[in-house]
């Protein structure tokens, strides 16, 4: 199932698409008292029984389109409780950034409203100078985890969806610290849609790319991380609960800007747009302004 969030006609819906169809779901009559975003995956991911039924193909859409041209799209996971990233999981990057692999992943952390969509148009702000991408797999967590061993670590992941860990360079580097640099609004895009695990049998061999302005910048695949999805779970739950709906940004491969010699460089700027494009997942596409 390829599930997400959207903005139809003024109001949150669920929206999944089943081949080249796109539905539209509303669960504010399936639900008394209907809690908080009760039209958004968020709540749906706390909600087994009701996540069943549309999986189930037992709850009825309220609207049902060819397109999705009329939709605005939210971010898949609309207000994630933790969005954890991992730096330097594909050695091209950290070759190419001249970083120093050690034996655990790199984390790091965004915050919930870093989260963006699908389409949507990210201004940059005017302390960022040095803007750049990193194209990555997603894993979004489906129920709590804790301690979780490698080997179950599959059975808490809900799904897969495209990211771009979007980087001030300028602003992650000014400390040891990253978060400055990586947390500024809109610069977690994730969509449009999760990708239920179900679908995707193996996730460590997905092909996945990202263009700027239709020029081709990472090309990599899935199967070149150095921590499997699953270890990153497990890894991450021995120190830290995760709960439904947080997010996994899994690591970028080579081709970022900052890997390029300095006078190469050439930044992020109003009117660039990027495609990020993940076997099975799907493309997600960012404009900046």
């Amino acid at each position: 199932m390829k599930i997400g969030n959207v903005r139809y006609r003024n109001h949150e819906f669920i929206v999944r698409k089943i081949n080249e169809e796109i539905l539209l779901y509303s669960f504010s009559q399936e639900r008394k008292p209907a809690p908080k975003n009760q039209n958004l995956t968020d709540s749906l991911l706390s909600d087994p029984e009701l996540l069943e039924s549309l999986m189930g193909d037992q709850i009825s859409p309220a609207f049902s389109l060819k397109n999705d041209s009329d939709l605005e799209f939210l971010p898949c996971i609309m207000h994630p409780e933790k969005i954890i990233g991992v730096g330097f999981n594909y050695r091209q990057h950290a070759d190419e950034t001249k970083t120093e692999l050690g034996g655990n992943p790199v984390l790091f952390s965004k915050f919930s409203d870093a989260a963006s969509g699908h389409r949507q148009k990210i201004r940059i702000p005017e302390t960022v100078h040095n803007l750049d991408y990193e194209a990555e797999m997603a894993i979004v967590i489906g129920k709590q985890a804790y301690q979780v061993k490698q080997e179950e670590a599959r059975k808490y992941i809900f799904g897969y969806c495209p990211a771009n860990d979007l980087s001030a360079r300028d602003l992650q580097f000014l400390t040891s610290q990253f978060l400055l640099g990586k947390s500024l609004p809109g610069f977690a895009p994730i969509g449009p849609y999760i990708s239920t695990s179900d679908e995707i049998p193996d996730p460590q061999n997905l092909r996945i790319s990202l263009s700027l302005n239709g020029e081709t910048r990472q090309e990599s695949n899935t199967k070149n991380m150095i921590f499997s999805g699953d270890y990153l779970v497990s890894y991450i739950t021995k120190y830290i609960p995760l709960n439904p709906g947080d997010v996994i940004l899994t690591g970028t491969p080579g081709g970022v800007i900052i890997g390029y010699p300095p006078e190469k460089r050439v930044w992020i700027k109003p009117g660039d747009i990027t495609e990020i494009s993940i076997e099975k997942l799907g493309t997600l596409l960012t404009l900046f302004t």
